[in-house]
């Protein structure tokens, strides 16, 4: 395996694939010491602010650090050199000669994670030219651009690759922004990471509580883990930053049988539950603020901006004014019907008349009967009366278009929103994720000019553009009114300087920090936790989430999500039946492996025979298919080779699983 990158993606994914998948990897960096990053200088006073915070972290954690409980992650973290060599290149980029020493010639896979799209995309090209046969894993933000980048690099393969029968040259083209956007929109919204989207389900994965514990309910699939005797239920180390750490003898218990989850009498369990896409709404007498209906919060969150392929009239006119150009229409009919009875003109002639009446271009009507006289005379009115309803009508259009180009600002009495601070990659995708949950948000941003200010701008979700570290900023954000704070900028002394003050602002706001440095995140982690215990405290890192796909990507396998549960991870994925021995053939309840792997859902879509299904015959798009859960087949269902099912393991389970589907592919083209 090669790994090509510049930030700390690229160190944790070269250890998930030598510690997990025990695979020989090859790491091509610009440095080999530290990970690279780049940094923006920082503005006047920020190295004066950084210290200070700094300084005030570091007391905290004297006081603290005798009793705190350490959280997992920060020392031993993936960006730490490990222990067992990993073959280290240092190269500024990747070019033709530095792919041809990293051994591209001969390597199974090769993952593409620079921080920079085009970077990337020049690698692939060369990699594909100089090994048609080998698997590539892309790290790319712009999404229609991966699709096509994926056919063409699909297409290169298949014609350079002819030779090599039963080659995986598959490309697959991933973002971190996306892969983690879920676990970070999760931490908001239901307090908790472990949120997973797929196949048409929202699972959630919930702590239950001793005291909670109880016979399963209708919406929960499954015991994932017992936690350890020491673990904070409410806001437990699950969710602080870091990675897999060394399991102590308390630790938690993943994935066990219903007998050992029946047993863990006095410890806390994780449930698999499904949801639905809602709004969210507080209940009565929270702190999270008064309840919103779905339907209240959707009219205040852009029911005025223009949407769809027609644009409706109401998205132009106030109410008030199209009643007022009702009125006048009707009044011209009236008009038009009495010159009509009054003439004997025929209907269309006199609506003729009373039109040329209204805008005054008709003859005065002198010699004319007294009823003709009167009927000009109110046209003439009415069309006094029409002339500022078309200015208003005019000065209503015009600003409707230039407020839906307009950045909206927070609206008055807001409460219960989320304060989501930086638009970059990482922002956009969680702004994209709260925004489809129906979950009002505050966007806070220093650069206009960011990515995620366009998107901001055409969902109306209301923006402050400035910078967070002055005064005023988060106020003008509701920041006191608010349920969460998603702090997702690239510079971690901004994000720290936001929690420190949204937090001396309200003391029991829900803070979701992502910082780089996993031991400065202990860091920070420990400290909040002591100075505001009853509140909840997030430190993420992108990397951490993000390393499982592109490591299951990389392996043929695709990691759709990671569930931390204390020191440890389960990682979700989507695995197509046909080819491991351990799937096929066999019943979900034979599958289930406790401590390792367990399905959880199988899309059953496929027929059972390509030949059962007509020439003709429709078929439905596959976004239209829908898992079915274990629960709707039952344990007996024999999974079928055209099966996909979703399972959840531990590391070590989906690295055997695939391990085992390599080597018995490996044996079937050497028999053949």
């Amino acid at each position: 395996m090669v790994v090509c990158g510049d930030d700390a993606l690229a160190r944790r994914l070269a250890a998930e694939l030598k510690d997990v998948y025990r695979e020989r990897v090859t790491l091509v960096v610009p440095s080999a010491r530290e990970p690279h990053r780049p940094r923006i200088p920082p503005p006047p006073g920020a190295l004066g602010r950084a210290q200070a915070l700094l300084g005030r972290v570091s007391a905290a954690m004297v006081r603290t650090q005798t009793g705190a409980p350490d959280a997992p992650g920060g020392d031993g973290s993936a960006d730490d050199p490990p222990d067992e060599p990993i073959r280290v290149l240092e190269a500024a980029e990747a070019d033709d000669d530095t792919l041809a020493e990293a051994g591209i010639g001969a390597a199974g896979a090769l993952a593409l994670v620079y921080d920079d799209d085009e970077t990337n995309i020049h690698a692939a090209l060369r990699a594909r030219r100089l090994n048609p046969r080998l698997r590539l894993v892309i790290r790319l933000y712009n999404r229609k651009l991966g699709q096509y980048l994926e056919q063409l690099l699909d297409q290169a393969a298949a014609v350079g690759a002819l030779d090599a029968e039963g080659a995986d040259a598959s490309t697959t083209v991933l973002s971190d922004a996306d892969t983690v956007a879920p676990a970070l929109a999760g931490t908001a919204v239901a307090g908790t990471s472990k949120v997973i989207e797929a196949d048409g389900l929202l699972l959630r994965a919930v702590e239950r509580s001793p005291a909670r514990q109880g016979p399963a309910t209708a919406s929960g699939l499954c015991p994932l883990a017992v936690l350890s005797g020491t673990a904070d239920v409410a806001a437990g180390p699950s969710d602080a930053p870091g990675g897999d750490g060394p399991s102590a003898d308390d630790g938690p218990e993943l994935l066990p049988d219903e007998a050992t989850a029946a047993a863990a009498a006095g410890r806390g369990t994780v449930v698999l539950e499904t949801v639905t896409y809602q709004g969210r709404q507080s209940r009565p007498g929270s702190r999270n603020g008064p309840r919103r209906p779905e339907r209240r919060a959707g009219a205040r969150w852009g029911l005025g901006s223009l949407r769809g392929r027609g644009v409706p009239l109401g998205s132009f006119f106030s109410r008030r004014l199209r009643w007022s150009l009702a009125g006048v229409v009707g009044a011209v009919l009236a008009l038009a019907v009495a010159s009509s009875v009054t003439t004997g003109d025929s209907p269309l002639h006199a609506t003729y008349l009373s039109l040329l009446d209204l805008f005054a271009i008709n003859e005065p009507a002198i010699g004319e009967p007294v009823s003709r006289k009167v009927l000009q005379l109110l046209s003439g009115l009415t069309g006094l009366l029409l002339l500022p309803v078309l200015v208003a009508a005019a000065l209503e259009g015009l600003g409707t278009f230039r407020n839906a180009t307009a950045l909206r600002r927070p609206p008055r009495g807001l409460s219960g929103h989320v304060v989501l601070l930086g638009l970059g990659k990482v922002g956009t995708r969680v702004l994209t994720q709260l925004h489809e949950l129906g979950t009002p948000v505050v966007c806070v941003e220093a650069d206009p000019e960011a990515r995620g200010i366009a998107l901001a701008r055409r969902l109306r979700v209301p923006t402050v553009v400035g910078d967070v570290t002055h005064e005023g900023v988060l106020e003008a954000a509701k920041i006191q009114r608010a349920h969460a704070l998603l702090a997702l900028t690239s510079d971690d002394t901004t994000n720290l300087e936001a929690a420190l003050y949204a937090r001396s602002v309200k003391p029991q706001l829900r803070v979701t920090l992502r910082l780089f440095d996993d031991r400065f995140a202990t860091a920070v982690y420990r400290t909040l936790r002591a100075a505001h215990p009853q509140a909840r405290t997030r430190s993420r890192s992108v990397s951490f989430l993000a390393a499982p796909a592109f490591a299951g990507a990389m392996m043929g396998r695709q990691i759709i999500g990671a569930i931390p549960v204390e020191r440890k991870v389960l990682l979700v994925a989507r695995v197509e039946v046909r080819g491991h021995a351990a799937l096929e053939g066999h019943t979900i309840a034979e599958v289930f492996r406790p401590g390792l792997l367990r399905v959880l859902a199988v899309d059953t879509s496929a027929p059972d025979d390509p030949a059962d299904t007509a020439p003709g015959a429709a078929q439905a798009p596959p976004e239209r298919a829908r898992a079915r859960l274990v629960r709707e087949l039952g344990d007996g269902y024999a999974l079928r080779p055209q099966d996909r099912v979703l399972l959840v393991a531990t590391r070590q389970g989906l690295g055997e699983l695939v391990t085992r589907h390599s080597r018995a592919a490996g044996a079937a083209r050497q028999e053949a």
